[in-house]
């Protein structure tokens, strides 16, 4: 894409959104949380604030920045950091109910730091004693990554236009990205990119390099306020201390893709944790009885019962299957071998084949049981399914069933990737 194709197409994005909004360089250091009972305790807390206002930027496509910048301040952005450079080194158990916690709050926020905590994994795996030095001490501090990952532009979202090369003496990206979650907050944007021999590599760079530009352009009906935009480098300088080879951890058993997909995992656990609980509490409070039956109350009918006691069953077999994958990882991640990294990545898979299924069907049982005053847009209770299928699409559910039967039926491992 060539300088003018790249202008026209961010005066474009411009005129379907909005400038991405001002983030300044960090000036407060951010809480260091310690261990692992400490981040759930302060994702409890910051779930209960998260949760206050949720509809309402939801419909209003607010983008949260006075939460997200709560977020990464009270340490959590930070847990994956390994203790050896000063984190807290946090359990996959850990991250994934963290993320679980947030995501029944506010689903949008649950999801933003995805990309942020990958990049981190990415950079634990990859990067050079220098950068991880670097970064992490960054990253501790408060600052936060964004993802400049897919395009749209090519044959599948794994296929890459976006490259960096050599000219006059300057090592220059050039490319377009969207979908990028996260990179409307960040403080460091990571792009994925080519070098001159088509190896994939990721890219940090400092939200105010020239030539780097943010767009919110994001419109899906769900998942509104994760600012998943457009991207676009023309011509960013960069070094090549600012380079992270990508390709390589997925050429060795590494725990890079079911990290990566635990994270996802748990969001849709943590909608379904939601829905769940508004459906009990908006029964509770508001479902007037069916006018055959001659009870008081909405909540006493024997099918609503019923309905609610199996959605609350599923919903407890996906916290076990989080919990469950979240520990085959963290043997993975201590023992990368291809036999463990293949059965942390089943594991995962069927977390997320379950996980979505049961947060669309505990959004739909939502709206059944509440009644027709549930569907008002006052109440904004539509968002947890928005949210579900929308999520549910970043890689298709239906490839993990494949994963797993071929795996248990055949004693296929699946392949090594970001989606599996």
């Amino acid at each position: 894409m060539s300088h003018n194709d790249r202008r026209l197409h961010r005066e474009a994005a411009l005129v379907a959104g909005r400038p991405a909004p001002h983030i300044p360089p960090r000036r407060v250091e951010a809480h260091r949380i310690k261990d692992d009972g400490e981040a759930i305790a302060v994702a409890r807390e910051l779930a209960r604030e998260f949760a206050i206002g949720a509809a309402e930027r939801d419909r209003e496509r607010r983008l949260p920045i006075a939460e997200i910048e709560r977020f990464s301040q009270s340490g959590l952005w930070a847990i994956t950091v390994p203790k050896a450079y000063g984190g807290a080194g946090v359990s996959s158990v850990t991250l994934a109910e963290v993320t679980a916690i947030i995501s029944a709050a506010d689903s949008s926020i649950g999801q933003i730091p995805q990309n942020h905590y990958y990049m981190v994994e990415a950079l634990r795996l990859a990067g050079s004693e220098e950068q991880k030095a670097h970064l992490f001490g960054r990253i501790l501090d408060g600052d936060r990554l964004g993802n400049a990952f897919t395009e749209i532009s090519t044959k599948t979202p794994v296929d890459f236009k976006t490259s960096f090369r050599e000219r006059d003496g300057k090592l220059l990206l050039n490319g377009q990205k969207f979908y990028s979650t996260g990179s409307l907050f960040a403080h460091i944007v990571v792009a994925v990119a080519k070098d001159e021999h088509d190896r994939v590599h990721l890219v940090f760079i400092d939200r105010a390099t020239p030539g780097l530009d943010l767009v919110d352009d994001w419109s899906s009906f769900g998942q509104r306020s994760t600012g998943s935009g457009t991207v676009t480098f023309d011509d960013v300088e960069i070094t090549p201390f600012q380079i992270v080879d990508h390709d390589g951890v997925f050429e060795r058993p590494t725990p890079m893709g079911p990290f990566a997909q635990i994270i996802h995992s748990a969001v849709q656990v943590g909608i379904a944790r939601g829905a769940l609980a508004e459906t009990i509490s908006y029964v509770r409070a508001h479902a007037r009885p069916f006018f055959e039956l001659s009870i008081e109350y909405g909540y006493e009918d024997p099918h609503t019962i019923h309905a609610v006691g199996d959605v609350s069953i599923r919903v407890h077999a996906a916290d076990a299957l989080l919990a469950r994958a979240g520990r085959l990882l963290d043997t993975a991640t201590e023992n990368p071998t291809g036999d463990t990294v293949a059965a942390a990545s089943i594991a995962v898979a069927e977390v997320k084949a379950l996980g979505t299924e049961v947060a669309q069907l505990a959004a739909t049982k939502l709206i059944e049981l509440g009644g027709a005053r549930s569907t008002l847009e006052s109440h904004g209770l539509d968002r947890f399914w928005r949210n579900a299928r929308t999520h549910s699409l970043h890689d298709p559910v239906r490839w993990k069933y494949h994963h797993i039967g071929n795996y248990y039926l055949n004693g296929s491992l699946p392949p090594r990737h970001g989606a599996i």
